[in-house]
């Protein structure tokens, strides 16, 4: 864990809680995780068509089991 201190709007920060429904650390903590979920999936979408994918379904259903 890191303290930190940054500035934001008044505005930014009472729209973003509004959202997550959180208190100010949660809010930012969201922000971040939110920050590397669209990371990931920039990062899976470079690999697009470049990946063979080749099980089927019941496969897939076995390899839960």
């Amino acid at each position: 864990m890191r303290k930190i201190t940054v500035e934001v709007s008044e505005r930014d920060l009472a729209s973003a809680q509004e959202l997550t429904g959180g208190g100010i650390t949660e809010t930012v903590r969201e922000g971040l995780r939110k920050l590397a979920s669209i990371q990931a999936q920039q990062r899976l979408l470079k690999l697009r068509g470049k990946v063979k994918f080749d099980l089927t379904l019941e496969e897939m259903r076995y390899d839960r089991e």
